[in-house]
């Protein structure tokens, strides 16, 4: 069985766990009418929110192309993070990140409903934070810290496979290139991840260590060793993605190592981004 296979295997009870296991003990009553408004928070609430605790998500939710709990969230009504939508559902808490809809938040607080709002994730240290956060909010503090083990647990076990991996041996010099050239550098999760899979991010050696616009040109003159192309899953022609497809670009070196894709595994820091890095080990070993 490949470690992604093992790795994915291991998510699912304590995923199942976190969905169907019942309301915790907290000291004060847990929000019973919770709407989250925002991608990433949808995952994490998903992952620990008690039955019937969640009642509504994000329309982003439902796309399986960035969404790796989409059935679950299919199961809720969709919301597209209007004030007004949110305020008919009578929440008594809604989940939101740091840059979600500004005049949404700020009508709602105007509202006296409350909001809690997420910090988006750069590291996977973040994620056992934004996990204890969420669970503190949801009063799931026993269901958060269970996933905050299995996650410490299966990122001891990816660490170990990837030591035997590589042998010792130097990682290759890899580069994410997304829409309109985009490229993460170490200060994002996805230079995180990138990091964890054993490659030296080329983004970095460029000094894009926050992350930024890399052209074409200067991605093929630096000549890397493996691409991570952001997700093309858009049919016909983009002007954002359409370096993805340029030929120039898939006749490089690197296009012709094997490409790999950036999904929806990288997309939020949750503990899926596991599955992301297994498979990055695979697809790039020696």
């Amino acid at each position: 069985m490949s470690v992604f296979a093992r790795v994915s295997e291991g998510l699912a009870p304590v995923l199942a766990l976190a969905l169907w296991a019942g309301v915790g003990s907290a000291q004060t009553a847990p929000p019973a009418r919770v709407v989250s408004m925002n991608l990433c928070t949808d995952q994490l609430a998903l992952m620990l929110a008690a039955p019937g605790q969640l009642i509504s998500v994000s329309y982003l939710a439902h796309d399986g192309a960035v969404a790796p709990l989409r059935d679950a969230a299919r199961a809720l009504p969709a919301n597209r993070g209007l004030a007004e939508e949110i305020y008919l559902l009578d929440p008594d808490l809604v989940l939101a990140g740091r840059y979600s809809t500004v005049a949404t938040v700020a009508m709602l607080n105007r509202l006296g409903v409350p909001v809690i709002r997420f910090e988006p994730e750069a590291s996977l240290d973040d994620i056992e934070g934004a996990l204890a956060h969420m669970g503190s909010a949801l009063g799931r503090e026993a269901e958060a810290q269970a996933l905050i083990a299995g996650f410490r647990a299966d990122r001891a076990r990816l660490a170990a496979f990837l030591r035997d991996a590589r042998a010792g041996t130097e990682g290759p010099r890899a580069v994410l290139y997304s829409a309109r050239g985009w490229t993460g550098g170490s200060q994002t999760l996805s230079g995180d991840i990138l990091r964890a899979a054993g490659l030296r991010n080329l983004a970095d050696e460029l000094g894009f260590v926050w992350g930024g616009m890399l052209g074409l040109e200067a991605l093929l003159m630096a000549d890397p060793d493996r691409l991570i192309l952001g997700s093309d899953t858009q049919a016909g022609w983009s002007e954002a993605r359409a370096l993805l497809r340029h030929p120039a670009l898939r006749q490089s070196r690197a296009y012709r190592a094997g490409v790999t894709t950036n999904d929806r595994d990288w997309v939020c820091g949750t503990p899926h981004v596991l599955a992301a890095i297994a498979r990055l080990i695979e697809e790039t070993a020696p």
